[in-house]
C-alpha cells in the first residue's frame, strides 16, 4: 500500500492504473477509521480493481464551535488498518493541498434545498463544506465509484444530488450502516461517551425502530411519531437537535398516511457528544 500526501504523487499512481485499464474506487473518510469504514473499502473493493482512502480532517465542514481541533488524528494506525483491508493507496494531504488559497478564501459548492433542513439547519454551511472537499477529492481521484455510509444519511443525499447536478462520470455507492451488537450506530466520536452514557446511547437506534413501526405496522401519524420519540429520547437524557421522519428520496415532509419510501432521522447530544442516526423504513 502506497500513502501519498501531494497531488503530483496521486495523479501519477491513478495514471499508471488507468494505463492498465483498472477501474477506481474511492472511500473518502476523516481518519480515526472503525470497522463502519473498513466495510466501505471492502465495498469499494467489490467494485473496482484499485481502491483510494482519503484522509482528511476537513476544516471547512466544521461550524465555529465544532469539535474541529479535537477531531480525533490517527494517520499511523488508520494506514496500518487500511493495509490490513487491502487499501492501494491513501490520499491524506494537508490542509494548504486541499485549499491552496485557504479554506476561507476557497471555492465553494452548495447543493440547495437538501442542504436547508435537519442537519444544514442545525449545522450552517457543513454540507458546503462536505460538497466541496468531496467535489475536489472527485476531481483529484476521478474514480469510477465512490462509496459513503447511510448513517449520514443526508450527506449520501447531497452527493448524490451533487453528481447528478454536475454531471460528475462517476456512481455514488451508500453502504449500510454498520452496528455494534446493541445497535449503535459504529462512529469516531463514539469513544467520546462515558461508560455511563454508552450505556444509554443505543437507545436512539431502539427508538428509530419503534418510530417505523408505529408509522408502518400501526399506521400512526407521523407528526405524532415524532413528537412522541423526541419525548422518549428527553427522558433517557439526550438533548435532540431534531427527531424527524422525512421522505428518504429528497428530505421532504410526507403526505399524510404515506407508510413507504421514509426515513426517520436522529441528531441529539448525550453529554458533550452529539450522535446521529437514521432508519429507512423500506
Amino acid at each position: 500500500m502506497q500513502t501519498v500526501q501531494d497531488l503530483p504523487a496521486l495523479r501519477a499512481a491513478i495514471r499508471g492504473w488507468r494505463a492498465q485499464g483498472q477501474t477506481v474506487g474511492l472511500v473518502p473518510t476523516m481518519g480515526n477509521l472503525h470497522a463502519g469504514h473498513y466495510a466501505l473499502l471492502k465495498l469499494a473493493r467489490a467494485r473496482a480493481d484499485r481502491v483510494v482512502a482519503s484522509v482528511f480532517v476537513n476544516p471547512t465542514q466544521f461550524g465555529p464551535n465544532e469539535d474541529f481541533e479535537r477531531y480525533p488524528r490517527t494517520l499511523a494506525q488508520d494506514q496500518a488498518g487500511l493495509a490490513e483491508h487491502d487499501c492501494d493507496l491513501v490520499f491524506a494531504p494537508e490542509v494548504a493541498t486541499m485549499y491552496p488559497f485557504g479554506a476561507e478564501h476557497s471555492v465553494s459548492i452548495h447543493v440547495p434545498q437538501l442542504t436547508d433542513t435537519l442537519e444544514g439547519a442545525h449545522r450552517p454551511g457543513h454540507f458546503d463544506g462536505v460538497a466541496t472537499v468531496v467535489c475536489k477529492l472527485f476531481n483529484l481521484v476521478q474514480p469510477d465509484l465512490a462509496v459513503f455510509g447511510q448513517k449520514d444519511f443526508q450527506q449520501l443525499k447531497v452527493i448524490e444530488r451533487m453528481v447528478r447536478d454536475l454531471a460528475l462520470p462517476l456512481k455514488v455507492v451508500g453502504a449500510p450502516t454498520q452496528r455494534a451488537d446493541d445497535g449503535l450506530a459504529l462512529s469516531s466520536r463514539n469513544q467520546y461517551l462515558s461508560a455511563e452514557e454508552r450505556a444509554v446511547a443505543p437507545q436512539i437506534h431502539a427508538t428509530l425502530v419503534q418510530m417505523r413501526e408505529l408509522v408502518v405496522d400501526k399506521g400512526h401519524a407521523w407528526r405524532i411519531v415524532e413528537e412522541a420519540a423526541q419525548s422518549k429520547l428527553e427522558r433517557a437524557g439526550f438533548v435532540p437537535d431534531y427527531v424527524a421522519i422525512r421522505r428518504a428520496e429528497d428530505l421532504a415532509e410526507p403526505e399524510a398516511g404515506e407508510r413507504t419510501g421514509l426515513v426517520a432521522l436522529v441528531a441529539a447530544r448525550l453529554g458533550t457528544t452529539r450522535l446521529i442516526d437514521n432508519l429507512q423504513f423500506d
